[in-house]
């Protein structure tokens, strides 16, 4: 069968001229929206009026056939979220493993550094030069209680130097050598440190006994301490600078006086070694040479000068006192007069 004789074939000419009308029809709206909305036609109310009330008819109509887009989206969203949680999940449990871990290092890192500024504000009075240490092993024994440190004799550290943490005294070294030092601490068996009581200045042995409390001996006087009296150094002997803070006192179970020490608040890894050697260190020496010395009193002579007179100077007259003696045979100008007789008294 032909096209011709197709029955469909008659529509061929109204389908034309269907389309023919709709692209006339949509040209002429087009050309009516364009010319309502030129700018030469502006009105204060009527500019863009048929844009508006298009907008406002195709607004709800694209809203209800944009909606089962949404929901197809919002649907696929909700599967691909319930499907991927366990791997969501292991995800986010593996950067909390790895975030706990900087947490530990955030606080560890926080505590360092503030002991660090612990220790870089630490002064004396009067100020004596120090260096910076950390303590690399211990060794704990019956009868031993010592550190090592990684500084020595390379910056100038010496046996007896006081050693130091950010809250006390730890100790005194007792060995040097390149890049380390032997600590002996306060609560070693050997260590005997001369302190005093800051409310009564009284003084004190701090003995150890290798506990963690030495205890303090050959304490003078009436009432010398009391519970919790702040102990420091007496600076006796010469040995320790006067006042580096050393604990508090406590009342042992056996019935002595014990110290607390103030290095046991927290653990001894970061000291300062004082480079302390006698107390002609902390004299200012160059103000004690550039002060000068007071003029010689004068002597005064004996004979004609009187005890509150002063000296004669190098021009002054010769005394007469000591003149030249006479010689013998010739008459005194001053002769003694002669004693009388012993019959002349009666």
């Amino acid at each position: 069968m032909s096209f011709r004789d197709n029955p469909l074939g008659e529509l061929k000419v109204p389908l034309t001229w269907a389309a023919a009308i709709a692209l006339i029809v949509a040209v002429v709206a087009a050309t009516a929206i364009l010319l309502s909305d030129r700018r030469e036609t502006f009105k204060a109310e009527a500019y863009g009026a048929t844009r508006r009330a298009s907008d406002t008819y195709l607004a709800p109509v694209a809203d209800v056939l944009a909606a089962p887009g949404r929901w197809t989206g919002q649907g696929a969203d909700s599967v691909r979220d319930y499907f991927g949680a366990a791997s969501a999940n292991h995800d986010l449990k593996a950067e909390l493993r790895e975030m706990k871990q900087w947490r530990d290092v955030a606080i560890a890192l926080k505590d360092e550094n503030e002991r660090y500024r612990a220790l870089l504000g630490l002064k004396t009075d009067p100020p004596i030069p120090m260096v910076g240490a950390r303590i690399v092993t211990d060794s704990h024994g019956p009868f031993a209680d010592t550190r090592l440190a990684n500084t020595g004799r390379e910056h100038g550290v010496k046996v007896g130097n006081p050693v130091m943490s950010e809250n006390g005294l730890v100790g005194r070294v007792i060995g040097v050598t390149d890049g380390a030092s032997r600590v002996l601490l306060l609560t070693d068996i050997a260590s005997r440190t001369p302190i005093m009581i800051d409310r009564t200045n009284a003084r004190a042995i701090l003995t150890g006994d290798g506990g963690p409390n030495p205890r303090l001996d050959y304490l003078r006087g009436r009432d010398p301490i009391r519970e919790g009296d702040r102990l420091l150094t007496s600076g006796d002997g010469g040995v320790l600078p006067r006042g580096l803070p050393v604990g508090t006192a406590v009342k042992g179970l056996d019935g002595r006086w014990r110290a607390v020490l103030a290095a046991d608040a927290a653990p001894i890894d970061f000291v300062r070694i004082l480079l302390f050697q006698d107390f002609t260190q902390v004299v200012n020496q160059k103000a004690l040479s550039e002060t000068p010395a007071p003029p010689p009193t004068p002597v005064p002579t004996s004979g004609s000068l009187k005890a509150d007179e002063p000296a004669a100077g190098p021009a002054a007259a010769p005394n007469p006192a000591v003149a030249k003696a006479p010689p013998p045979g010739a008459a005194s100008p001053n002769p003694r007069p002669k004693p009388p007789a012993a019959g002349a008294a009666r």
